[in-house]
């Protein structure tokens, strides 16, 4: 299973998103363009000292992302289909678009069948902060998995 970040511009959201990776032996895929440079002192302390436990992987495009292999499932808020209610398996893709603007349209469009949402009780708050959704996502998948860790 890997998180894929489509072109995230916060560093510490990326940083603490690779620390739940690194913590759940998940490899971290950055798709450019990223919003900070990989030296980033805000990502490298939101990561904390996680970071040579981190596979860190970053590729230039989403044409790369297909190439691992792997079915993304990605996660937006103009989905209908809740995150709980798909079987995930060991090797997909949970993807994630940048903090302002999330995925690009060509992708979503794309892949429209694989478009998953994390519901919002409160209707005054349109979303979660991208580690968050990274989380809620990537334990779902695991829990499915039977991921004891």
């Amino acid at each position: 299973m890997r998180v894929v970040l489509v072109s995230p511009l916060i560093p510490q959201n990326t940083g603490s998103i690779g620390r739940l990776c690194a913590g759940t032996d998940t490899e971290l895929v950055l798709v450019e363009p990223l919003g900070f440079k990989i030296e980033d002192r805000m990502l490298k302390r939101a990561g904390l000292d996680y970071w040579p436990w981190i596979k860190l992987r970053v590729v230039p495009d989403w044409d790369a992302v297909l190439a691992l292999g792997g079915r993304p499932w990605l996660f937006t808020t103009k989905a209908t289909t809740s995150y709980t209610s798909v079987e995930y398996a060991p090797d997909d893709l949970l993807v994630f678009g940048s903090e302002t603007t999330g995925l690009p349209p060509a992708i979503l469009e794309a892949h429209r069948a694989s478009w998953l949402r994390i519901p919002i009780v409160n209707p005054h708050v349109r979303s979660l902060n991208l580690a968050q959704c990274a989380a809620v996502a990537l334990f779902e998948a695991r829990r499915q998995l039977g991921a004891t860790a």
